[in-house]
């Protein structure tokens, strides 16, 4: 059986949980057109997290997915990590208040108990991989279970504990890298290179994501041997995506010229490897990048917070996180329903 009867989707897209872009709305038309929709739910706390289901499930009778960051209760509660001496010093210059939150980022174990009394269609999951049994659980429950790789090995430990399916993100894919060991930030491989790779492995259901923006994109990877296309950097500018203005024009002006379309894969925002446009705050502090240099994730992403609250606010996207996709200069301002439709039609 195919993924796409086995998740009963008409065409083979899935939106990317893109954790602060997206919103049950836009998972919703995602479904109701008969894609995957998703919503990035890392970041989100339980009792949101409970209600966001509830709503999706009242917009949609179509399969739909929820995304969690899988982090150890130790990385989620601790601090043992200073904050960097040039972000102190950038806060006191540009007089931004600097707070350290109680805990770096919200529980993992708790958000995925809400998936235990709140099931979904479908759960995948990020930055890490779960246990055989919480699998097993989730798929009691009716619960598919997707994993998130960037090496062909991580997808082989998905395969072993029983997941479903593994999306294996190219190194062209905008946003956080979702692996989790080693050799996937030392020997980091392009889309299609992963994808052949990981066929040689495993012979798991694969979702293919990066850079991929056409029709004509999803069907190279699926000739490659991925049976589904993950989009994300192409969904950001659409109508139902809830990224600021500032943000949104950004993208716009890189797919016009406006600015440099050049995407650079960072720690500095968040203490884990993202890919985002060039700016000026990946310029400036630029010297700083290397592992070593910076607190890990979750940490620096906490500390960071007031930084691009503070450009936010101040209508400035040079020290914002523009997570973006290789693809991103094929980005149009457009209704995410004629996305959709234009996805299907170059096909």
């Amino acid at each position: 059986m195919t993924l796409l009867n086995t998740l009963n989707l008409t065409h083979p897209i899935v939106q990317a949980p893109m954790a602060g872009a997206t919103t049950p709305e836009l998972a919703a038309t995602v479904s109701n057109f008969g894609g995957l929709g998703s919503l990035g739910s890392g970041m989100t706390p339980p009792a949101v997290l409970h209600s966001h289901i509830d709503i999706l499930k009242s917009l949609t009778d179509r399969p739909f997915m929820i995304n969690l960051m899988v982090l150890s209760e130790y990385e989620s509660s601790t601090f043992d990590a200073k904050i960097p001496v040039w972000l102190s010093q950038y806060y006191q210059e540009n007089h931004i208040e600097f707070a350290r939150p109680e805990r770096p980022a919200l529980s993992f174990a708790d958000q995925l108990q809400v998936l235990y009394d709140n099931p979904v269609p479908v759960a995948s999951f990020t930055f890490g991989i779960i246990s055989a049994e919480q699998v097993q659980y989730l798929q009691a429950l009716g619960t598919r279970v997707i994993g998130t790789a960037n090496h062909p090995l991580e997808a082989k430990a998905w395969s072993d504990i029983g997941a479903d399916a593994v999306c294996i993100q190219g190194i062209e894919a905008g946003g956080h890298r979702g692996g989790w060991l080693a050799q996937s930030e030392t020997d980091p491989l392009e889309l299609l290179t992963l994808i052949g790779q990981t066929r040689a492995c495993t012979d798991i259901p694969l979702i293919a994501a990066g850079g991929i923006m056409t029709g004509q994109d999803i069907k190279a990877v699926q000739t490659a041997g991925a049976e589904l296309a993950q989009i994300g950097t192409a969904f950001l500018t659409t109508d139902k995506c809830d990224i600021n203005d500032i943000y949104k024009q950004a993208l716009l002006d890189a797919s016009q010229d406006k600015r440099s379309s050049e995407t650079h894969l960072t720690r500095l925002f968040s203490g884990k490897q993202a890919r985002g446009l060039l700016n000026d705050y990946l310029r400036d502090f630029a010297q700083y990048e290397s592992a070593h240099e910076l607190p890990p994730y979750p940490q620096l992403n906490a500390m960071t917070k007031f930084l691009r609250g503070h450009a936010t606010d101040n209508l400035d996207p040079e020290y914002q996180s523009l997570w973006a996709g290789q693809g991103v200069a094929l980005v149009r301002q457009e209704r995410t329903i004629e996305l959709l439709e234009r996805l299907v039609k170059e096909r």
